[in-house]
């Protein structure tokens, strides 16, 4: 078993810091293979099904995890196999796709916002309001003086959101074209996943230049104190998992969540 690895100091886009996805090994593993880390995920999932069921008895707090990355990259996958230690009375998860046109008559984030967690819930989104910082950029839906705007906009609406009592975690899973390759062609031969596969995915892999690009500035721009980004990764699928899971946990820990305490007299209450 190797070290513990604080992956929450290793992985963290440190506010300021100039990111450059060419340095980052996706194939990362911090010393782990798959045999350890499964042990070790596996504990995680079990500390964040406790952690959650008190943190949402608790009903003070809520938080907002983003998962976000390049197609194929695990934004499903990461939600199918870490979220599930999840109860779903206490945990949603929405899906951003194209926007529909009255979403598009409003301002970005009007259709982001109503998603957001109540108190005591943990809200997952797949793909989020970044979308309007990266496919929006890449194929030039608006000016540049438009998307430009729009990390400080972001800024200020997750500042706004930790204010009133939600902690954010914000992943970026990262994967490298030959794996983007791989996965793709997996989904393209796969009976249980061709349904995924669309022709469409190969116009945007051809804009993998552009994608990264967009990628880096979006992480450097709005990896914030109070919000911050975790570069993941993710070209291994179980390490994926393995740092998603501690990261959640050990953010969830940190707020400490309890049990609130019994109404005044109920011990002493008879049940007949």
């Amino acid at each position: 078993m190797p070290a513990r690895i604080d992956f929450r100091d290793a992985l963290r886009v440190k506010p300021g810091s100039r990111v450059r996805l060419e340095t980052t090994d996706p194939a990362a593993t911090f010393g782990y293979d798959k045999a350890s880390a499964a042990s070790v995920t596996q504990r995680q999932l079990d500390r964040l099904a406790d952690l959650q069921d008190r943190f949402w008895a608790e009903a003070k707090r809520s938080v907002l995890v983003v998962l976000q990355g390049i197609d194929a990259a695990g934004k499903d996958g990461t939600i199918r196999k870490v979220m599930d230690a999840f109860n779903p009375m206490g945990c949603t998860v929405t899906g951003f796709k194209v926007p529909t046109p009255l979403e598009l008559s409003h301002d970005f984030l009007w259709r982001v916002h109503p998603h957001a967690p109540e108190k005591g819930s943990i809200a997952i989104f797949n793909r989020s309001h970044y979308e309007d910082v990266l496919v929006v950029r890449v194929h030039e839906f608006v000016p540049e003086a438009v998307w430009r705007l729009r990390y400080g906009h972001i800024n200020d609406w997750e500042r706004m959101l930790t204010d009133e009592g939600t902690t954010i975690v914000k992943f970026f899973l990262y994967i490298d074209r030959d794996e983007q390759r791989r996965r793709l062609e997996a989904r393209r031969d796969d009976p249980t996943k061709t349904w995924k596969f669309k022709a469409a995915d190969l116009a945007e892999r051809a804009l993998w230049d552009r994608y990264i690009e967009a990628f880096e500035e979006c992480l450097e721009r709005t990896s914030t104190q109070n919000a911050p980004w975790y570069l993941i990764p993710a070209n291994r699928k179980w390490f994926r998992n393995l740092a998603v899971s501690r990261i959640v946990a050990e953010t969830l820990d940190r707020l400490n969540p309890e049990y609130p305490p019994p109404e005044p007299g109920a011990k002493d209450l008879v049940i007949e």
